[in-house]
This record gives structure tokens, C-alpha cells and sequence, in this order.
């Protein structure tokens, strides 16, 4: 098989890597999936105003995140069930991540538990290093690690989820507030969406012993969270979820800028600008579109990243453009553990990495810090 040289190309050819019941899983967006893709679409709507004659022979994609050093503004979105897309699932998307030296975002819906997760990239840490000839542990580069979490209804189960991640060396929790119930998602309700024998939720099945029910003629998944999670979150829980960790909280799901102020005034560090991939309030404003409203609420009070839709390096580079500190990948990377294991999930990365490189020398821009609003217009 030839190499696939954009993101698009993975995402073609991952089809015949799934069931279609995964498939669907991953791809679908709720009813007429108008926000999954007005996500892609509306990065149309921005245009690049470049800049010339700038010296763009050394260029620097590394940044900081929350105080930890990343290679690039391109982390790994939360994202469930990846053994459904390749038997290592998030042990590989872990790997590709410790490799490119950035962060991924481990959902509380895994399939393979955060001690498992953690262990695989402290261990792809080492060797890395032991690789480039270094000495002594204290020496090693850090690869953060976050955990996404939703809130249960039992809320011993949601302390003891934030000390694992804790005691597993996970960096920052990440608030999931956009699913207070599950978006309808219709290909997921026809094809009565469960996991398959010998899958489970990893970080859940010892705790609770919950599990994806089968349920005729609708989605597990939409099942599950009707049972379990908590549709009463309000802002004074995330005041209560902050009480119980010295962890930075990030909150995901935000489109509107006085909720990202409240977020903020609550006690976030970060937010993220998601509409859940368009899997959630169909008919939602795209990410990209609600973003320059988000930074400018927020201002210098937090940090502001941004998911959906990103397929191309011109595409970060508009969200770095519009004050996004950084952005989340989701879906590709699923497309890329199915054609190829972490190897793909890696290649994806490097994919936007390199594109991002050449969209910023293209732009005058020799660093991050040297992307700024001047360079974005919308029409």
C-alpha cells in the first residue's frame, strides 16, 4: 500500500481497516451532521495574509501549554473506545504522542486503563532518551498526559478517577461539560451501537463494573449515559471537582464567550473550544467560528485551545492566528491507528507538523509567537 501523504488519504483508506459499526461510531455527527461539517467547511471562510522578506530558515514549532513544553501546538483530543480501530487502541495513540513529544488527551472512556496508558508513555519516554545518549532519568523530556473526564452520577467514582489519574502522573483534567446527555447520533441508534466481546471500559470496569449495555433498537453508548452520568453538572461542581485536585482543570465544550469567562471566574486554567465534534447540539456554530469571541472574553486569564474540523497545517496556523494557544486532533488520529497502528497515528502528527512548519514560512512567521490576528481575515 502506498503511503498516504495528506489526511484526507487516511481517512479514506481507514474504512476498510473497520467494522462498520465502528465506523460510523467515528465518523457520525448528530442528526444531519451539519455541525460535523460545518467544522471542516468554515476553516474555508478564512483567508492567510502572509508576509514576506522575513528570515524563515530556522523555524520553531515548540510552545508551552499549561507551563509544559510541547514540540508542537498540536495535541491529541479525548477520544473513546480506540481498540475499536487497532488492538493496542490508546496504548498506541500514547506512543505516537511520547514520540513527537506532545500531549494526548485520555478519555475516561478508554479502552485501556490510565495506568496502562501512563506506563506506555513513561516508557516510550525512556527510550527515547536512552536513544539520544542521555544520562540519568531527571533528564527526561516530559510528554504530558491529561484525563478527560465526565462526572457520574455516583460521585465516589468521579474522587477515585481523579486520584488515579493523579497517583499515574497525569498532568491536567479535562472537564467534558458539552454532554450533559448524549447527542442523538443516528447511525449509532441503527446499528445499536455496543462494544464487541472482550472490549470493556478500562478505566471503569474494575470500579463499578459498568459497561456498554445492548439495548434493542437504540445506542448503548446513548444508553449508558442516560444511567450513568450526571445531567445536573453546574458550574459550582467544577468549583468542587477543583477542591479535590492540586491538578490544573481544563474545561472542554466551550462555544460562547461568557461561558468562557464563568469557566475562568470558576477556576480553569485553560478552556477548549469544541462542539464535541459535531456530536452533540447539531446545528451548533462551528469551533473556529466561535473562537475570536472565546480569546477575547477570556484575555490573558487562561488559555485557549481549539478541535474540530482540523485537516491541514493552514488550519492550525488560522486558529494559532485567532488566539488559540493551541489545537486538539480527534478523528485523524483514529484513521490513522486503523490503517497503521501508532506508526499511523504518529505519521498523522508529522503529517500536520511538517505542514504547519511550511505554512509558517510561507507566512513570514519563524516561530509561534510570531503568529498573530494580522495575519487572518474572514470574508
Amino acid at each position: 500500500m502506498t503511503t498516504p501523504i495528506n489526511l484526507f488519504e487516511y481517512e479514506s483508506i481507514a474504512p476498510q481497516h473497520l467494522s462498520q459499526m465502528a465506523l460510523d461510531y467515528y465518523a457520525s455527527g448528530a442528526w444531519d451532521e451539519v455541525t460535523l461539517k460545518d467544522n471542516r467547511t468554515s476553516y474555508e471562510h478564512f483567508k492567510l495574509r502572509p508576509r514576506m522578506l522575513v528570515d524563515v530558515s530556522d523555524r520553531d514549532l515548540s510552545t508551552q501549554i499549561l507551563g509544559q513544553s510541547l514540540s508542537m501546538p498540536i495535541l491529541i483530543a479525548p477520544m473513546a473506545f480506540q481498540c475499536l480501530a487497532h488492538p493496542e487502541g490508546e496504548l498506541a495513540t500514547a506512543k505516537a504522542a511520547a514520540q513527537l513529544g506532545t500531549a494526548m488527551v485520555l478519555s475516561t472512556m478508554s479502552t485501556k486503563s490510565l495506568e496502562e496508558v501512563a506506563l506506555t508513555s513513561k516508557n516510550c519516554q525512556q527510550e527515547s532518551f536512552r536513544n539520544q545518549g542521555g544520562i540519568g532519568e531527571k533528564s527526561l523530556v516530559s510528554h504530558p498526559l491529561w484525563f478527560q473526564l465526565y462526572v457520574h452520577r455516583e460521585r465516589a467514582l468521579t474522587r477515585t478517577l481523579i486520584e488515579r489519574a493523579e497517583a499515574a502522573g497525569f498532568t491536567a483534567l479535562c472537564l467534558t461539560v458539552d454532554a450533559p446527555v448524549l447527542g442523538r447520533r443516528e447511525r449509532d441508534s441503527r446499528n445499536q451501537f455496543t462494544l464487541p466481546p472482550g472490549m470493556e471500559l478500562a478505566n471503569l470496569a474494575t470500579m463499578a463494573d459498568l459497561e456498554i449495555p445492548k439495548t434493542a433498537g437504540e445506542s448503548g453508548l446513548f444508553t449508558y449515559f442516560a444511567q450513568q452520568l450526571d445531567p445536573g453538572l453546574t458550574w459550582k461542581d467544577l468549583e468542587w471537582l477543583q477542591s479535590l485536585t492540586t491538578l490544573p482543570v481544563v474545561v472542554k465544550g466551550i462555544l460562547r464567550g461568557d461561558d468562557a469567562l464563568r469557566a475562568v471566574e470558576s477556576g480553569a486554567k485553560a478552556v477548549i473550544v469544541s462542539n464535541h465534534g459535531g456530536r452533540q447540539l447539531d446545528g451548533a456554530i462551528a469551533t473556529i467560528e466561535a473562537l475570536a469571541e472565546i480569546v477575547a472574553a477570556v484575555g490573558d486569564q487562561a488559555e485557549v485551545l481549539v478541535d474540530g474540523g482540523i485537516r491541514r497545517g493552514t488550519d492550525v496556523l488560522k486558529a494559532l492566528a485567532l488566539g488559540a494557544k493551541a489545537v486538539l486532533v480527534g478523528r485523524p488520529i483514529l484513521w490513522g491507528l486503523a490503517v497503521g497502528g501508532s506508526v499511523g497515528a504518529q505519521h498523522i502528527l508529522e503529517l500536520l507538523r511538517d505542514e504547519l512548519g511550511v505554512a509558517m514560512a510561507l507566512s513570514g512567521c519563524a516561530k509561534i509567537e510570531d503568529i498573530d490576528d494580522s495575519l487572518v481575515i474572514r470574508l
